[in-house]
């Protein structure tokens, strides 16, 4: 067996860990490949658009998930989504070697969607948004607030199908 097969077979898991099957529900429609439209809003003014992918496993012996977002020339980058029984909430830790930025936030459900609050290095408050989630499309939204969240605006929307 290879360096590779013997990572990739300790990363990966076949679902759920046994003990909090019940709570890891909340992401686990992200499981799976998915290409998307995005646009990002720069802070210049100008707007980005393309197209990218998702891939996310099961991982860590059923107790996170796992994904790689792609977007080609803009960012490349992988989160770690562990869910925390203490909080009932799952940490999120978005790594982005090309762009050198790390973020960590906690997500939450909130109604039918998936909301990700955390601060940027300065203390500029962040949100990531899954909404309008079905079998096999989502939308993601990435805000920030310049007001301490009391007004947001959009900086990236992905409209993401599965594969």
């Amino acid at each position: 067996m290879s360096d590779d097969t013997r990572f990739f077979s300790a990363l990966r898991s076949d679902g759920p860990a046994a003990d909090r099957a019940d709570r890891m529900g909340l992401y686990a429609f992200l499981v799976g490949d998915w290409l998307f439209d995005a646009t990002v809003h720069k802070d210049d003014g100008t707007v980005y658009t393309g197209q990218g992918e998702i891939h996310a496993i099961w991982a860590l012996d059923g107790r996170a998930i796992q994904d790689v977002w792609i977007l080609p020339g803009f960012f490349y980058g992988t989160t770690l989504r562990v869910y925390d029984p203490a909080l009932d909430a799952w940490h999120i830790h978005w790594n982005d070697p090309l762009k050198q930025y790390y973020p960590r936030q906690i997500g939450r459900a909130r109604g039918r969607d998936i909301v990700q609050d955390g601060t940027t290095e300065d203390g500029t408050p962040v949100r990531w948004t899954f909404t309008d989630k079905m079998p096999n499309s989502f939308r993601w939204l990435g805000e920030r607030s310049l007001d301490q969240g009391r007004s947001w605006h959009v900086e990236a929307e992905f409209l993401a199908k599965r594969v």
